[in-house]
């Protein structure tokens, strides 16, 4: 049995996945190479990912110019792009897939952010990408915005999967399980076999710290400074105790009698912003059974070198995490209004490297076609 601090912390019940993919990842075999090294089990993508990865050119000059060839505009190539490097990682991670019973050999795919907003789009464009990566083992991620939700119920009650991004605070994350929920009760009335349905409920950790940080370093106080570095960690393990209340309720205990699967927490944004903290914080402080860990490559490796494993740091500390909340708080910090400018903070990224990718595509095709 290998002793690797990935390993350990697969064995603790933490899924590793890559937020990472690119076209050179797969056919290069670095992909295959993380996922045979350093436990990765699962991949996620997301606007700023694609744009990175088109955008560096490595990889897709040849399906570009196949693309500008069949008449293909801007939009039409980077779904054919994206979709055909999420069908391929899929297949990577087919062998997992089947070993986990579907819970982790995961790759997913984001709508496109012009859609937060727009539940009806949300949704059309959830089951078009469903059907073009047309893998069991893909995932469509919905932002959990207002409108997102009801997205979200309809796509699972299709019987598709979904990773639920952009979850920032405790309540939106209450309202996302209640979605899920929901989505499932309506596939069995629906006669969808609801044990084929998997989800994530990605919730966000460094751009709290980030952002509720720069509040704290703004108050001056040493009870402020104090608490920096804090808050992440302890909204995280406050939306892990609300997924072990909400899926031990009775509605959800009733579904997973039927064959339904809890919808998993995912940690996403741990890469350590702030270098004054431990380049591991957001994986070693955050393990738990039961949850999904997606890390950018830096933080995996920094993970696989140096971290530490010491059993569950989330079950127990439940009440010191609320009294860190209470205590920014009563800094002056509202909790709410934080949450609400991350959200729309990240869809306006997403919105960024959307129209990023849009440009650099365009360019690309333009050159093909000369």
């Amino acid at each position: 049995m290998t002793t690797t601090p990935t390993a350990e912390l697969s064995r603790a019940g933490v899924s590793i996945w890559l937020d990472d993919l690119s076209r050179n990842r797969i056919e290069s075999g670095e992909l295959a190479e993380l996922q045979a090294s350093h436990d990765v089990v699962g991949v996620t993508t997301n606007p700023t990912i694609f744009a990175g990865a088109i955008g560096g050119g490595i990889g897709y000059g040849e399906r570009i110019a196949a693309c500008a060839a069949r008449g293909l505009d801007t939009a039409a190539t980077i779904v054919e792009l994206t979709t055909a490097d999420v069908a391929d990682a899929c297949d990577l991670f087919a062998n997992v897939y089947a070993e986990s019973g579907g819970r982790d050999g995961r790759v997913s795919i984001e709508v496109e952010p012009g859609l937060a907003r727009d539940t009806a789009g949300t949704i059309a464009q959830a089951i078009d990408l469903w059907k073009r990566v047309n893998r069991p083992n893909a995932m469509i991620k919905i932002p959990a915005t207002v409108e997102g939700l009801e997205a979200i119920t309809a796509v699972i009650a299709a019987g598709i999967s979904v990773n639920v991004t952009l979850i920032f605070s405790l309540e939106r994350y209450r309202q996302v399980i209640n979605a899920y929920l929901t989505g499932l009760e309506q596939a069995r009335a629906a006669g969808i076999d609801i044990s084929q349905i998997h989800s994530v409920a990605s919730f966000f950790v460094s751009r709290v710290d980030t952002e509720i940080d720069a509040r704290l370093t703004a108050v001056g106080t040493p009870e402020a400074a104090a608490l920096t570095g804090q808050a992440g960690v302890a909204n995280a393990r406050l939306a892990y105790e609300v997924y072990t209340q909400a899926f031990g309720s009775e509605r959800a205990r009733h579904l997973r009698e039927l064959g339904a699967n809890p919808q998993r927490p995912l940690w996403a944004s741990t890469g350590v912003k702030n270098p004054a903290l431990p380049d591991t914080l957001y994986v070693s402080e955050l393990i738990a059974a039961d949850v999904v860990n997606t890390m950018p490559e830096a933080t995996l490796r920094a993970f696989a070198d140096h971290g530490v494993v010491r059993g569950d740091t989330i079950s127990s500390e439940f009440l010191e995490s609320n009294q860190v909340l209470n205590q920014i708080d009563g800094q002056g910090i509202d909790y709410v209004e934080v949450t609400t400018q991350l959200e729309r903070e990240g869809l306006e990224k997403f919105d960024a490297s959307w129209a990023e990718l849009c440009e650099t595509v365009a360019q690309a095709l333009e050159g093909a076609r000369a």
